[in-house]
């Protein structure tokens, strides 16, 4: 990780910034830290402008758009302890770090991620006596930032800490770490204690995050494999990104790729209304349905299992109709007075495939 790049400066040296993106990028990355690990950014092709390794991890100019909000998920309503969140009653999640190997562009905790903050957990064993105390929890998401960046005896002393909470089924990592630092993977000390703490009775995930095709690679496949081998059961979050992966064909590519090496589709975020990413990377939600309907078409069972969903305040699946123009549950006006109510039940699929099929979008 210390080879990354970090400022505008090193990107420099990669492409030709004019003085005025090198003026506006500063004020970006003042804002937002920039941090591609060497591995990463050696996937990115500098010919290509709409390079979407580039799009994801090089700060943008578009980063200075402030629509949209810090908090789109209610993380801070559902906080009940400095770094711990308990949002749904089974799952407790638990931020363990404001770092990660890559600051990805388009980070729903932009608020916090790789800057001074007072969200990530303090004392561990504070987090993991709430968890004690409430039995209705029988999984832990182990979140920030990144995790498996972290030092192997720290990441033994979580699962330390919360194997002997008896109602705990499973423990997830949430980490992008075998897509941006595959190489994290080839520790035999990090491979062993999660070999050691995987077994029968309480499994652990890594649930990670490929968002295009071009980042299953040679490195990224062993990074799986290595976990693999280790009981790590492997699923993955994809985000819906404009101008990276929202083409259907890309869409199902992704997902055919990924069960082919062992990983496990699991969700297709909506993305985040986020400040400095709303205007850039959101894909409309009418779209968004078309177009993982059509990528769906083009999957196997295996993988056209997972579910387009979006995390809002108020849940992630819902049934609702869809404004053409909508990226988020709040973008639709006529319903806003029932969300401040509370009067919540979400989005209506049927519906909108109906209209799309109508339109001769999806079959």
């Amino acid at each position: 990780m210390d080879n990354s790049i970090c400022t505008v400066e090193q990107l420099n040296q990669y492409t030709v910034l004019s003085k005025k993106e090198e003026k506006l990028l500063k004020r970006v990355v003042q804002r937002h830290p920039m941090r591609v690990t060497s591995y990463y950014l050696s996937l990115v092709d500098w010919n290509d402008p709409h390079d979407p390794i580039r799009k994801m991890a090089i700060p943008s100019v578009e980063e200075l758009n402030l629509q949209g909000s810090y908090d789109t998920s209610g993380e801070a309503e559902n906080t009940r302890l400095r770094g711990l969140q308990h949002k749904y009653l089974e799952t407790a999640l638990v931020l363990a770090t404001n770092r990660c190997a890559t600051y990805c562009r388009y980070c729903f905790r932009k608020r916090l991620v790789g800057l001074s903050n007072t969200e990530v957990v303090e004392h561990f064993d504070e987090a993991a006596s709430y968890i004690r105390q409430h039995r209705e929890i029988n999984n832990v998401l182990i979140s920030g930032g990144d995790p498996l960046v972290l030092p192997t005896r720290v990441i033994e002393h979580f699962l330390v800490t919360l194997s002997d909470v008896p109602h705990l089924n499973f423990i997830r990592f949430g980490s992008k770490a075998p897509v941006t630092f595959p190489s994290r993977f080839e520790d035999e000390d990090l491979l062993s204690v999660l070999e050691k703490y995987s077994h029968s009775r309480r499994r652990l995930y890594v649930v990670t995050q490929f968002n295009h095709p071009k980042e299953i690679t040679k490195q990224s496949i062993k990074a799986v494999d290595n976990l693999i081998k280790s009981g790590v059961i492997v699923n993955n979050q994809t985000v819906l990104l404009k101008g990276v992966n929202d083409k259907a064909s890309t869409l199902a590519e992704l997902q055919n790729r990924l069960v082919g090496i062992g990983v496990n589709p699991y969700y297709v975020f909506q993305c985040r209304p986020v400040k400095r990413v709303k205007s850039h990377f959101q894909v409309p939600i009418y779209q968004g349905i078309a177009i993982v309907e059509k990528a769906k078409e083009k999957c196997n069972g295996h993988s056209k299992r997972f579910k387009y969903i979006m995390s809002h305040k108020s849940g992630k699946i819902f049934k609702r109709k869809v404004d053409e123009k909508a990226g988020w549950l709040d973008d639709f006006k006529h319903e806003r007075q029932k969300l401040k109510a509370g009067i919540l039940d979400g989005m209506d699929l049927i519906t909108v495939r109906e209209k799309l099929r109508k339109h001769g979008v999806v079959g």
